[in-house]
């Protein structure tokens, strides 16, 4: 099958190798022309270092190279996603699958990344997230993704093509659950990396993670989600790998600000991008608009955005007034 990824990043690239491997035709397109004639010798792209380019995969910058594909995976990072789709939607054929790996929000519009692919492209659209580090699936380490769209027949499509002995990948019918626990979970684990920087341990760590996925799972129930997504791969799964893991670039990103680097410099020494940042804003808004409490996400809205303290911030958390785990205690 021809297929194409749009969008030269490290997570594009991880899939482009994979779909390769599966035997695919594969083309990816990316906006950084000048690094083709490198890629194209050494087979190497500088974004994902440690992963060696198949000799039958295609570069190009050009997005007429699109066309012909029946699978079309978007994978840019989330601030040009609606420029690029827009840009594009021409060279899309009427027939092609298309698939959103992107995680996180769009800024000002708090859509997530499938609807604005839909909206740009005019295509029903399959979710494809879950834990999952790029330098790990480029090198064929054992990973469990999850296809999401309430098209059972699309989603199956999408899990056949990058199914593999290495690569499991499940299906489900909640993408705004599968999307909102991918993106929030940028949050959650810059946040965790901000408690390592401060010095803090596994159980500051493990309250983090356990607190930051119940107010996930708030937001997405609120918007239409099935709870029990934010259980599975890309809610818990994908929590679990991005806090623990120094592959995770916001928890990188975290780690800095924690030990007293400002937002932007830490964003800067990481070299790449920290979606969580973005993320962070879309999340605090969206969670006021539909009156949803989510203090751990406030509370990092007010040290990336406001200048606020991490150890203020956190010392804020834990004196909030006393409450019982579940909103649905059971007591009478």
């Amino acid at each position: 099958m021809k297929a194409a990824v749009v969008g030269s990043g490290a997570w594009g690239t991880a899939l482009a190798i994979r779909l390769c491997k599966n035997g695919h035709d594969v083309t990816v397109w990316t906006f950084d022309k000048e690094w083709i004639p490198q890629m194209e010798q050494t087979r190497i792209n500088p974004r994902l270092p440690g992963a060696t380019l198949p000799e039958g995969m295609k570069i190009s910058g050009e997005l007429e190279s699109i066309r012909g594909c029946k699978l079309v995976v978007m994978a840019n990072p989330s601030f040009p996603n609606r420029t690029v789709c827009r840009n594009a939607a021409p060279y899309i054929d009427e027939d092609a699958v298309v698939v959103s790996v992107t995680k996180g929000l769009e800024d000002g519009t708090h859509l997530r990344m499938s609807q604005v692919v839909a909206q740009e492209t005019g295509r029903e659209v399959v979710v494809l997230t879950g834990p999952s580090h790029a330098e790990e699936v480029s090198l064929d380490v054992p990973t469990g993704l999850l296809a999401a769209s309430p098209n059972k027949v699309l989603a199956e499509f999408v899990q056949d093509a990058f199914m593999s002995d290495t690569l499991r990948v499940y299906t489900s019918p909640d993408p705004v659950g599968a999307e909102l626990g991918a993106a929030l979970k940028n949050v959650i684990a810059l946040c965790a990396g901000v408690t390592d920087g401060l010095g803090y341990g596994d159980n500051t760590k493990a309250m983090l993670m356990t607190r930051g996925l119940t107010e996930t799972a708030r937001l997405g129930i609120a918007m239409g989600a099935d709870k029990d997504t934010f259980k599975g791969l890309s809610g818990v799964g994908d929590l679990i790998v991005t806090c623990t893991s120094m592959h995770s670039r916001n928890r990188r990103a975290g780690i800095l600000i924690g030990q007293g680097k400002g937002t932007q410099e830490a964003m800067q020494e990481v070299g790449a991008v920290v979606e969580g940042y973005y993320a962070t804003k879309s999340a605090y808004e969206l969670g006021k608009k539909m009156g949803v409490d989510m203090p751990i996400t406030t509370a990092a809205y007010k040290v990336l955005y406001e200048g606020y303290s991490a150890a203020d911030v956190v010392r804020e958390l834990l004196e909030r007034s006393r409450k019982a785990e579940s909103e649905d205690a059971g007591w009478l």
